[in-house]
Protein backbone atom coordinates (compact mmCIF):
# COMPACT_ATOMS: atom_id res chain seq x y z
CA UNK A 1 0.00 0.00 0.00
CA UNK A 2 1.93 2.96 -0.98
CA UNK A 3 -0.99 5.81 0.35
CA UNK A 4 -0.31 6.67 4.03
CA UNK A 5 -2.24 8.96 4.87
CA UNK A 6 -6.44 8.59 6.04
CA UNK A 7 -6.74 12.43 6.57
CA UNK A 8 -5.30 15.80 5.96
CA UNK A 9 -2.27 17.10 6.73
CA UNK A 10 -0.26 20.21 5.84
CA UNK A 11 2.42 19.74 3.97
CA UNK A 12 5.96 20.21 5.82
CA UNK A 13 8.43 21.11 3.31
CA UNK A 14 11.92 19.76 4.17
CA UNK A 15 14.86 22.44 3.31
CA UNK A 16 17.90 20.73 4.74
CA UNK A 17 21.07 20.48 2.27
CA UNK A 18 20.42 16.40 2.26
CA UNK A 19 16.73 17.14 0.81
CA UNK A 20 18.21 18.75 -2.59
CA UNK A 21 18.90 16.68 -5.49
CA UNK A 22 21.32 18.12 -7.39
CA UNK A 23 21.68 17.56 -10.95
CA UNK A 24 23.64 19.03 -13.66
CA UNK A 25 20.47 22.01 -14.20
CA UNK A 26 21.37 23.37 -10.61
CA UNK A 27 24.84 22.46 -10.07
CA UNK A 28 26.59 25.55 -10.64
CA UNK A 29 23.75 27.20 -8.18
CA UNK A 30 24.56 24.40 -5.68
CA UNK A 31 28.94 25.03 -6.11
CA UNK A 32 28.64 29.29 -5.48
CA UNK A 33 25.77 29.07 -2.70
CA UNK A 34 29.01 26.32 -1.04
CA UNK A 35 31.23 28.81 -1.63
CA UNK A 36 33.48 30.15 0.86
CA UNK A 37 33.09 33.74 -0.72
CA UNK A 38 31.83 35.74 -3.69
CA UNK A 39 32.93 38.03 -6.24
CA UNK A 40 31.69 41.48 -3.65
CA UNK A 41 30.48 39.82 -1.60
CA UNK A 42 27.47 39.38 -2.69
CA UNK A 43 25.22 36.80 -5.19
CA UNK A 44 22.20 36.48 -7.29
CA UNK A 45 20.63 33.40 -7.49
CA UNK A 46 17.62 33.72 -10.46
CA UNK A 47 15.33 30.67 -11.21
CA UNK A 48 11.66 29.65 -12.28
CA UNK A 49 9.17 29.42 -9.04
CA UNK A 50 10.33 26.32 -7.24
CA UNK A 51 13.41 25.45 -8.69
CA UNK A 52 14.86 25.71 -5.47
CA UNK A 53 16.24 29.18 -4.66
CA UNK A 54 14.38 29.27 -0.83
CA UNK A 55 15.53 26.01 -0.12
CA UNK A 56 19.06 27.00 -1.38
CA UNK A 57 19.02 29.99 0.32
CA UNK A 58 18.11 28.01 3.63
CA UNK A 59 20.84 25.66 3.20
CA UNK A 60 23.30 28.89 2.76
CA UNK A 61 21.85 30.44 5.37
CA UNK A 62 21.92 27.49 7.70
CA UNK A 63 25.64 26.71 6.76
CA UNK A 64 26.93 30.52 7.25
CA UNK A 65 24.53 31.39 10.39
CA UNK A 66 23.05 33.90 7.98
CA UNK A 67 19.14 35.28 8.01
CA UNK A 68 16.52 35.08 5.71
CA UNK A 69 14.05 37.52 4.27
CA UNK A 70 11.30 38.43 1.84
CA UNK A 71 11.84 42.01 0.02
CA UNK A 72 8.24 42.70 0.90
CA UNK A 73 9.15 42.59 4.77
CA UNK A 74 12.00 45.21 4.96
CA UNK A 75 11.56 47.48 7.26
CA UNK A 76 14.33 50.80 8.15
CA UNK A 77 14.20 49.71 11.35
CA UNK A 78 15.46 46.66 10.68
CA UNK A 79 18.50 47.31 9.05
CA UNK A 80 20.92 47.25 11.28
CA UNK A 81 20.31 44.34 13.40
CA UNK A 82 20.22 42.34 9.71
CA UNK A 83 23.49 43.95 8.73
CA UNK A 84 25.08 42.63 11.78
CA UNK A 85 24.68 38.48 9.93
CA UNK A 86 25.32 37.25 6.09
CA UNK A 87 21.42 38.14 4.86
CA UNK A 88 19.61 36.54 1.58
CA UNK A 89 16.57 38.90 0.25
CA UNK A 90 14.05 36.83 -1.24
CA UNK A 91 11.89 37.83 -4.23
CA UNK A 92 13.54 41.17 -5.08
CA UNK A 93 11.48 42.13 -8.18
CA UNK A 94 8.07 42.15 -5.74
CA UNK A 95 9.17 45.37 -4.61
CA UNK A 96 9.45 46.82 -8.19
CA UNK A 97 6.13 48.71 -7.14
CA UNK A 98 7.17 50.39 -3.81
CA UNK A 99 9.70 52.88 -3.89
CA UNK A 100 10.28 53.29 -0.18
CA UNK A 101 11.49 49.22 -0.10
CA UNK A 102 13.78 49.57 -2.77
CA UNK A 103 15.65 52.35 -0.71
CA UNK A 104 15.27 50.16 2.51
CA UNK A 105 17.23 47.63 0.42
CA UNK A 106 19.59 49.75 -1.27
CA UNK A 107 20.40 51.22 2.48
CA UNK A 108 20.34 47.36 3.58
CA UNK A 109 23.16 46.24 0.68
CA UNK A 110 25.44 49.21 1.41
CA UNK A 111 26.02 48.37 5.15
CA UNK A 112 25.15 44.54 4.95
CA UNK A 113 28.31 44.92 2.67
CA UNK A 114 30.16 47.43 5.14
CA UNK A 115 29.70 45.09 7.59
CA UNK A 116 31.74 42.16 5.55
CA UNK A 117 28.79 39.97 5.66
CA UNK A 118 27.60 38.12 2.08
CA UNK A 119 24.48 39.21 0.65
CA UNK A 120 22.21 36.69 -1.35
CA UNK A 121 19.65 38.06 -3.10
CA UNK A 122 16.53 35.93 -5.14
CA UNK A 123 14.18 36.70 -8.12
CA UNK A 124 12.70 34.56 -11.05
CA UNK A 125 14.33 36.57 -13.79
CA UNK A 126 17.63 37.63 -14.23
CA UNK A 127 18.61 40.29 -12.95
CA UNK A 128 18.48 42.84 -15.89
CA UNK A 129 14.66 41.84 -15.90
CA UNK A 130 14.14 42.86 -12.60
CA UNK A 131 13.21 46.40 -13.54
CA UNK A 132 13.84 48.15 -10.47
CA UNK A 133 12.93 52.23 -11.05
CA UNK A 134 15.57 53.05 -8.19
CA UNK A 135 18.38 53.21 -10.24
CA UNK A 136 21.32 53.32 -7.69
CA UNK A 137 19.63 49.58 -6.45
CA UNK A 138 18.84 48.10 -9.98
CA UNK A 139 22.83 48.56 -11.06
CA UNK A 140 24.28 47.13 -7.55
CA UNK A 141 21.98 44.22 -8.26
CA UNK A 142 23.49 43.89 -11.77
CA UNK A 143 26.85 43.95 -10.75
CA UNK A 144 26.97 41.39 -8.76
CA UNK A 145 27.52 37.87 -9.44
CA UNK A 146 24.70 36.03 -10.93
CA UNK A 147 23.99 32.42 -10.98
CA UNK A 148 20.62 30.82 -12.75
CA UNK A 149 19.01 27.67 -11.64
CA UNK A 150 17.70 25.97 -15.16
CA UNK A 151 14.98 24.13 -16.26
CA UNK A 152 14.87 20.46 -14.91
CA UNK A 153 16.11 17.58 -16.76
CA UNK A 154 14.91 14.19 -15.93
CA UNK A 155 16.31 13.15 -13.28
CA UNK A 156 15.82 16.73 -11.58
CA UNK A 157 12.33 16.89 -12.46
CA UNK A 158 11.87 13.56 -11.05
CA UNK A 159 14.22 14.01 -7.60
CA UNK A 160 11.26 17.47 -7.34
CA UNK A 161 8.26 15.33 -7.40
CA UNK A 162 9.67 12.72 -5.14
CA UNK A 163 10.51 15.70 -2.51
CA UNK A 164 7.14 17.15 -3.03
CA UNK A 165 5.40 13.41 -2.10
CA UNK A 166 7.35 13.36 0.30
CA UNK A 167 6.52 16.43 1.85
CA UNK A 168 3.04 15.31 2.08
CA UNK A 169 3.96 12.80 3.62
CA UNK A 170 2.95 10.17 0.18
CA UNK A 171 5.11 7.38 -1.17
CA UNK A 172 3.58 6.84 -4.64
CA UNK A 173 5.50 3.65 -6.77
CA UNK A 174 8.08 4.68 -8.97
CA UNK A 175 6.08 3.86 -11.93
CA UNK A 176 4.03 7.31 -11.05
CA UNK A 177 6.70 9.63 -10.87
CA UNK A 178 8.36 8.11 -14.16
CA UNK A 179 4.84 8.35 -16.14
CA UNK A 180 5.15 12.02 -14.62
CA UNK A 181 8.38 12.60 -15.87
CA UNK A 182 7.65 11.71 -19.03
CA UNK A 183 4.31 13.15 -19.64
CA UNK A 184 3.42 16.28 -17.88
CA UNK A 185 4.41 20.28 -18.57
CA UNK A 186 7.82 20.47 -17.54
CA UNK A 187 7.93 23.23 -15.55
CA UNK A 188 8.24 23.55 -11.23
CA UNK A 189 5.18 24.54 -10.79
CA UNK A 190 3.48 22.40 -12.40
CA UNK A 191 5.18 19.47 -10.75
CA UNK A 192 3.95 21.32 -7.43
CA UNK A 193 0.24 21.61 -8.96
CA UNK A 194 -0.14 18.11 -9.75
CA UNK A 195 1.26 16.76 -6.65
CA UNK A 196 -0.71 18.79 -4.58
CA UNK A 197 -4.02 17.52 -6.52
CA UNK A 198 -3.36 13.78 -6.90
CA UNK A 199 -3.22 14.02 -2.98
CA UNK A 200 -6.45 15.93 -3.63
CA UNK A 201 -7.80 13.41 -5.03
CA UNK A 202 -6.54 10.24 -3.66
CA UNK A 203 -7.41 11.97 0.05
CA UNK A 204 -10.88 12.24 -1.12
CA UNK A 205 -11.61 9.00 -2.93
CA UNK A 206 -9.65 7.26 0.02
CA UNK A 207 -7.64 5.53 -2.94
CA UNK A 208 -3.78 5.27 -3.70
CA UNK A 209 -1.63 7.36 -6.17
CA UNK A 210 -1.42 4.99 -8.92
CA UNK A 211 -0.43 5.63 -12.30
CA UNK A 212 -3.83 5.66 -13.88
CA UNK A 213 -4.38 8.52 -11.42
CA UNK A 214 -1.79 10.55 -12.50
CA UNK A 215 -3.26 9.73 -16.37
CA UNK A 216 -6.33 11.26 -15.22
CA UNK A 217 -4.89 14.52 -13.43
CA UNK A 218 -2.55 15.14 -16.71
CA UNK A 219 -5.73 14.47 -18.89
CA UNK A 220 -7.67 16.39 -16.65
CA UNK A 221 -5.14 19.78 -17.55
CA UNK A 222 -5.73 18.93 -21.25
CA UNK A 223 -2.72 17.44 -22.21
CA UNK A 224 -4.53 14.01 -23.86
CA UNK A 225 -2.30 11.63 -22.22
CA UNK A 226 -2.19 8.06 -22.61
CA UNK A 227 -1.28 5.82 -20.57
CA UNK A 228 1.83 3.67 -21.07
CA UNK A 229 1.53 -0.32 -22.10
Amino acid sequence: MHRQLSFDLPAKTALGREDFFVSPANALAVAMISATSWPGNKLVLSGPAGAGKTHLAHVWAAETGGRIIQARDLRYDDVPALAQTPIAVEDVPMIADDPEQQKVLFHLHNLVLAEGHALLMTGRLVPKLWQLPLPDLQSRIEGAHHVALDPPDDALLGAVLAKLFIDRQLNPGPEVIAYLVKHMDRRFETAAEVVARLDQIALSEKREITRTLAVRVLNSDGNDVEPDN
